[in-house]
């Protein structure tokens, strides 16, 4: 049971934490966070959202730098973990 609440405890700040990076994140780049995690590529997202690629790849930076993504999969994952 203590192990079981430890882990609980570790999800629930983990989770605390993912949310915090997330709510430091521009609108616009929570808006290139979405797309980049549905699969859009940097120019569908360019047309999506009215802007040049160069600006899609900088926010895109922007996105897994303060998310602390190391790839996209892993930017995927962070995704799903908050939509838990």
């Amino acid at each position: 049971a203590l192990a079981r609440d430890r882990a609980l405890q570790t999800s629930h700040e983990q989770m605390r934490e993912l949310r915090e990076r997330f709510e430091t994140l521009t609108p616009r780049e929570r808006e290139v966070f979405q797309l980049v995690v549905a699969g859009k590529l940097n120019k569908q997202i360019a047309a999506e959202l009215n802007m040049a690629e160069r600006t899609v790849k900088a926010h895109r930076a922007q996105v897994m730098a303060k998310m602390r993504a190391t790839s996209l999969a892993d930017l995927v994952h962070i995704d799903d973990r908050m939509r838990m």
